[in-house]
């Protein structure tokens, strides 16, 4: 299967799996724009992209939490390079708080990120002339369903978000364009992401996974990149879950655990 598409745009260049994402793409044919936000650094991106991938992008930087930052991102891209036949929301924001204890602000800044930037990006995508066989991909997680204990917030947000795809997808179907969510379950690292006082769901998380072999980014782009073909054009409003069954555990003394561990 080939790409027949022109431009993507990624919300977040400094995002975990932005760089795999636009590798994927770019290697497909496709032109990628990323956006870096308010105090993202541009030559930590630089330098975490590497110099080829880094001069086959495009770059744009604005604030997509703010309706009339995201409408100029969107239209200027859309005036310089043409339609943007996929829009992929891949913003997120973790922070370590609880119900009893966050604060409005913390609240406010993670719902900015984490569901408030694709509302807004999603409007402006929808202002084109043609959204003909177009796509609007939200990264999200398996958190949108299943509780964190430990960062309830982010957990609310891509809850919200997957809500958003659904009405998107019946709105802009009309239309001719698919809106699809992938919620991403874990990868290396994700203990310390999500480490809990009162969860132990990351305790041996690696070997919840039936394989006990952890997903990547990889695994990530390359989906994203299949939803992004014209053969994807009969998924829309789904919700795709790649976490390799990690949601589905619950029995610890079953798990694939190595002869030198115990659960």
């Amino acid at each position: 299967m080939t790409s027949a598409r022109k431009l993507a745009f990624i919300s977040d260049g400094a995002a975990a799996g932005a760089r795999a994402i636009a590798e994927r793409l770019v290697s497909h044919g496709m032109q990628v724009m990323l956006n870096l936000g308010p105090g993202q650094d541009e030559e930590g991106a630089k330098t975490a992209f590497g110099k080829d991938l880094w001069e086959s992008v495009l770059w744009s930087r604005g604030d997509l939490s703010q309706g009339a930052s995201a409408g100029r991102v969107l239209s200027q891209t859309i005036e310089q390079f043409g339609t943007v036949d996929v829009l992929i929301h891949n913003s997120q924001r973790i922070v370590a708080t609880s119900v009893e204890h966050a604060d409005c602000r913390t609240y406010q800044d993670s719902m900015a990120v984490n569901v408030k930037s694709a509302f807004f990006l999603t409007q402006a995508f929808a202002r084109q002339p043609t959204l003909e066989d177009s796509r609007i991909i939200y990264v999200s997680s398996i958190h949108a369903e299943k509780p964190t204990g430990s960062s309830f917030v982010y957990s609310v947000g891509k809850g919200a978000l997957g809500m958003l795809a659904r009405e998107a997808a019946l709105d802009l179907g009309r239309r001719g364009a698919s809106v699809n969510v992938i919620e991403m379950g874990p990868v290396e690292g994700d203990d310390q992401r999500f480490a809990s006082e009162i969860s132990d769901l990351y305790q041996y998380y690696r070997y919840k996974v039936p394989s006990a072999v952890l997903g990547t980014f990889e695994d990530l782009a390359h989906l994203i990149w299949f939803l992004s073909l014209p053969e994807s054009r009969f998924i829309n409003g789904s919700t795709i879950r790649l976490d390799g069954g990690f949601s589905l555990h619950y029995m610890n003394h079953k798990m694939k655990l190595g002869h030198d561990q115990n659960a």
